[in-house]
């Protein structure tokens, strides 16, 4: 099946360019079109959008496929990527900057991106390219112009950090080593390399807002406010949002303040800064993947009675954002555990206290708004881009059943079929 698969993959990289995408009228148990669950409807496709939604729809010329006991959604999006990683069991972070070519990594990128598609997996934003440059933007461009599989793709380049506070660190005074990030400070450094960044391709602007760098290395907030908000309006003048890492209170203050459009991570904040953010429409990209993944490499088993700070902080951060109003996107820092295991995030959003509607929500037609994408994808109507995937049972009973993809279809070419 695997060898199949790939085979088919070659083959639409071949006539992608060339051929007209075929109609298909697509015939579910049950769509869910990015916002609610519908049973009875059908789905046609003809020159890569989707032209028509509903019951019995007219099959004249088209391709009558038929998904039974299958949910058709929208292709999945992870808006918290970093395709040019791999998980932190297999190489520590550190030696993938330092040790590992660029031409390794983006070796491994090519896998990584196939797998997350064939996950079910349509539209990644990738937030940093931990050391690897623009490598990133090489490969939003390989893909575009099909000459390797995988998602949408958008970029945020190096990303910006302030002097100082990033890794790999903790070498003698003198050494200089790659950094994981681009260092900039004050009014003309950052307006430069701001500029920079987006000049090497960036579509969006990532900035640390606060990083492990404190006297016992804990988390401290970075930039200074106005920095931040230099940053946010020197991107917004090109037409890029700006995205902040920021774990700390203090930190997603600030970075709300200086509006960022999404705050990644959030652990330590408060219930009042979450109403804040809340007001201020502030998504929050949560990355709880990421931390349980972590969590089990220090030895952690996943039994609820043993259940470390870490993952007790982020319990907490749920509940703080959840009864806020706060919107949450799926972002789950997929790198730190295996590309393709993406739908990890979204068990866990359940598990954390959102109902699987909601979840859905959240990695379709809230990921498409926040990537201000939302009359393209994430979303089964007229007009939209034919990113679509089935899997078998129905994921707003049941999230796993993300894991039984069955059918994808992107940009209206079927990439996987039954």
């Amino acid at each position: 099946m695997k060898l199949r698969i790939l085979i088919l993959l070659s083959a639409i990289l071949l006539l992608a360019g060339n051929s007209q995408a075929q109609s298909y009228v697509l015939s579910p148990d049950a769509v869910f079109d990015g916002n609610k669950l519908h049973t009875n409807w059908q789905v046609r496709i003809d020159a890569g959008r989707i032209s028509s939604v509903g019951e019995q729809l007219d099959s004249s010329g088209a391709e009558i496929i038929q998904l039974t006991g299958q949910t058709l959604l929208p292709g999945l999006i992870d808006a918290h990527s970093h395709v040019l990683l791999h998980p932190y069991d297999e190489t520590p972070w550190s030696d993938q900057v330092l040790l590992e070519s660029q031409a390794e990594r983006v070796a491994r990128a090519t896998n990584h991106l196939q797998a997350t598609l064939l996950a079910g997996f349509t539209t990644l934003r990738d937030l940093g390219s931990e050391g690897a440059g623009y490598a990133d933007v090489g490969l939003k461009q390989a893909l575009q112009k099909n000459i390797i599989p995988g998602p949408r793709l958008l970029v945020a380049g190096p990303a910006i950090v302030v002097t100082g506070s990033y890794g790999p660190k903790g070498f003698r005074q003198g050494v200089t080593v790659p950094l994981g990030a681009h260092e900039a400070d004050g009014v003309d450094d950052l307006i430069k390399e701001v500029r920079r960044q987006i000049g090497g391709g960036a579509d969006w602007v990532k900035v640390y807002a606060d990083y492990r760098w404190g006297p016992a290395g804990e988390a401290r907030p970075t930039f200074s406010i106005d920095e931040l908000r230099l940053v946010v309006e020197t991107a917004r003048s090109s037409g890029r949002p700006t995205v902040a890492h920021a774990a700390t209170d203090a930190g997603m203050l600030r970075a709300i303040e200086a509006g960022v459009e999404s705050i990644e991570h959030g652990d330590g904040g408060t219930l009042t800064t979450y109403q804040l953010m809340a007001q201020a429409g502030v998504v929050l990209c949560p990355t709880l993947g990421a931390v349980e993944a972590v969590s089990r490499y220090q030895g952690w088993d996943g039994n609820p009675q043993t259940t470390p700070p870490r993952i007790q902080i982020k319990q907490t951060q749920m509940r703080h954002a959840i009864d806020a109003g706060v919107i949450i996107c799926n972002g789950s820092d997929v790198g730190v555990f295996d590309h393709g295991d993406n739908a990890w995030e979204l068990e866990l959003l359940v598990q954390y206290g959102l109902t699987p509607l909601q979840a859905l929500q959240a990695a379709t037609s809230v990921n498409a708004r926040l990537l201000h994408l939302q009359t393209e994808i994430g979303h089964i109507a007229a007009g939209y881009k034919a990113d679509l995937i089935a899997v078998s049972g129905n994921p707003v009973a049941d999230i796993s059943d993300l894991r039984n993809v069955e059918l994808i279809i992107q940009n209206g070419q079927i990439i996987k079929q039954p």
